[in-house]
């Protein structure tokens, strides 16, 4: 029997109403890993349960009631959060002992979108051998226990506060943010309640913005993906700081004062030279593929070694446990800080940054003093689902090209998107014109020889 593959970079993310984000798809899903869970309960005098949260999208519901079914006919019971960030949802997982946790996001993603994520009994993001196994038992017809091993369903309203009360945890215990003005946005998300009562509760004056939602408006001009709305609300506010999360709250980006911005790279630098200050053990830090280059030589500047894994936070994850190191993340914001939580969290992501100002007594800008980022230019090219782009030969030579032109002062990333039906062209150098202009001429090459019929004729070109 062929296994169909739905899992991407993070869970199962789609168009909602499109494969594999139809009610059907995503009972067949819950009913799959269920299926699995009731096998590993097998013997035991408890049916498994796991606990379900989700962001404010207006399919979510729908999704939830799909998930709750599918479950139900496995024999699980299921734990309903409601509206509740990922890493609330990984925290109460391990908390309460379930099974697995479940929540139903798309991220960053537009409304229009929805995804379903999945994490372990232990917190964790499930391993390519689980989520295979998953993949391979929704080819199976979806069957229903009997009726009194039907899975039951009930609310867990003290939820949110569990959550609050251990992010507030997270914050060392000698540093006070009282006297902070910081602007949060929560772009329109599953962090637009919990997040600013953890700021409140720790006695911050806190600006919320995109805190709003609608069902439509997640991520739309807000959040972590446009902190160019952050930046502008902190100068009109004349806020410290700004704080920027994304639609399910595990992504962070921070603004300054006079409004600059810093992605994950910095906050991630800045964190592992807090940890030096406070003569914590940071033998290392693990990044992506992404990760800026200049990342990497500033922290071995430090003595602190850096590795990259594959883009996505599970390979992070995989990464430090390998490594046995504690820090690490990604660009775009995603941050582990492994002695906080077992996932990446934007709201104690921004605690420990906060932490680090506090103690230093500096701001952003200072703390990341000896960090210069190189220009990345970062195109997406279409391509066809399943496009074997890699045995190109075409493609092969123009990035050979386009390499011997950056020399040892950059770098070239080619990369298919783990949700999209693109490819990822990525230029790095410290010149941010020579890093667009080399970016768009390889993407217009590869947009070439991926375009029907025109290989061959490149490669006789």
């Amino acid at each position: 029997m062929q296994t169909i593959p739905i899992f991407g970079t993070d869970g199962v993310r789609g168009r909602v109403g499109q494969a594999p984000m139809t009610p059907q798809a995503v009972m067949q899903l819950a009913h799959a890993s269920g299926a699995l869970l009731a096998e590993r309960q097998a013997g035991s005098s408890q049916k498994p349960a796991v606990v379900i949260g989700s962001d404010t999208r207006v399919s979510s519901d729908m999704l939830e009631a799909a998930l709750q079914a599918g479950f139900a006919a496995a024999g699980v019971d299921t734990v309903m959060c409601g509206v509740l960030p990922t890493p609330a949802i990984a925290y109460l997982t391990r908390l309460r002992g379930f099974q697995a946790g479940v929540v139903v996001s798309a991220s960053h993603n537009p409304y229009d979108d929805n995804g379903i994520k999945f994490f372990s009994s232990d917190g964790d993001k499930l391993s390519d051998a689980v989520e295979q196994a998953i993949e391979q038992r929704m080819q199976e017809p979806l069957a229903c226990v009997p009726s009194r091993q039907l899975g039951h369903s009930w609310r867990l309203p003290s939820a949110p506060g569990l959550y609050i009360d251990f992010c507030k945890r997270s914050l060392d215990s000698d540093v006070n943010l009282r006297g902070l003005r910081i602007v949060i946005d929560v772009a329109h998300g599953a962090c637009h309640e919990v997040a600013p009562a953890v700021l409140e509760q720790l006695g911050v004056d806190v600006v919320v913005t995109g805190g709003s939602p609608n069902g439509v408006n997640i991520n739309d001009e807000v959040g972590a993906t446009r902190p160019e709305h952050l930046s502008r609300m902190v100068r009109h506010h004349h806020a410290d700081l700004g704080v920027a999360l994304d639609g399910d709250g595990d992504r962070l980006v921070m603004a300054d004062a006079s409004g600059r911005v810093f992605d994950g790279d910095e906050l991630l630098y800045l964190l592992a030279q807090d940890a030096k200050q406070r003569r914590e053990v940071c033998a290392g830090v693990a990044g992506t593929l992404m990760s800026n280059l200049g990342l990497e030589q500033a922290l071995n500047r430090q003595g602190v070694a850096f590795a990259r894994s594959a883009v996505g936070d599970r390979h992070v994850l995989q990464l430090l446990r390998e490594r046995g190191w504690r820090l690490g993340g990604e660009n775009s914001g995603h941050i582990l800080c492994l002695d906080r939580h077992t996932t990446g969290d934007g709201v104690i992501a921004a605690l420990q940054v906060l932490a680090a100002m506090r103690r230093s007594r500096k701001d952003l800008a200072q703390l990341c003093e000896g960090l210069q980022l190189h220009a990345q230019c970062l195109i997406n090219v279409p391509i066809a689902k399943g496009a074997d782009w890699e045995s190109s030969d075409v493609i092969r030579r123009c990035r050979e090209r386009t390499e011997r032109a950056l020399g040892m002062y950059g770098r070239v990333l080619l990369r298919a998107s783990g949700t999209e039906s693109v490819l990822r062209v990525m230029v790095e150098c410290p010149e941010a014109g020579q890093a667009a202009a080399l970016a768009r001429t390889l993407a217009d090459e590869v947009h070439q020889a991926m375009s029907p019929c025109t290989e061959r004729e490149l490669l006789a070109a």
